[in-house]
């Protein structure tokens, strides 16, 4: 009767999209050069690297050819040419993440801090777990209550923490020091 076919997929739909985007592009001397070459840029810790060596995988069948990591910053400066298709003949440039020089307000900060854009030093831990406990507070988002044993939501980072760190066994013995023996 009916044949299903399943999408096709995003990974596999880059090469072809960028061929015939740039194919339809008006470009001076489309004769001299048949090959592609991009550069890839975006936010920090989005996954730049990791789409080139995706692709580099998918196309070629061959292994890494740019490192990736779960923080921001380990793509330090422009690097080669990194070739991901032999037909059509197409190369990405990694680049590290841009951001814009001033971020609007605190708010945006926060949020890149908390998905990786921004190393969470610069931010303090401590402030990047409060604002996440007040976002999903805010956003009625209280499955953490059921999760780490408490009996209602609670806005208190030092209260959760604690909680956490008694349901997940993280706790340490701590011997107190007082100068008077």
């Amino acid at each position: 009767c009916c044949r299903v076919t399943a999408p096709v997929p995003l990974s596999l739909q880059i090469v072809p999209l960028v061929a015939r985007l740039v194919a339809e592009s008006p470009r001076y001397h489309r004769a001299e050069s048949s090959e592609y070459n991009i550069l890839v840029i975006g936010v920090p810790n989005t996954g730049k690297s990791s789409l080139i060596n995706s692709l580099r995988r998918l196309h070629l069948k061959k292994g890494k050819a740019t490192t990736v990591g779960g923080e921001p910053g380990i793509t330090k400066a422009v690097l080669s040419r990194i070739q991901v298709c032999e037909k059509p003949l197409m190369y990405l440039v990694d680049t590290p993440g841009v951001l814009p020089p001033k971020l609007r307000d605190v708010e945006m900060g926060m949020k890149l801090a908390l998905c990786g854009a921004i190393h969470d030093h610069m931010v303090g831990e401590d402030v990047m777990a409060d604002y996440l406990l007040y976002t999903l507070n805010k956003q009625q988002q209280f499955r953490y209550v059921k999760r780490y044993g408490l009996d209602q939501p609670c806005d208190s980072i030092e209260a959760l923490l604690k909680s956490v760190a008694l349901t997940q066994g993280r706790t340490q013995k701590v011997t107190v020091l007082t100068g008077t023996g």
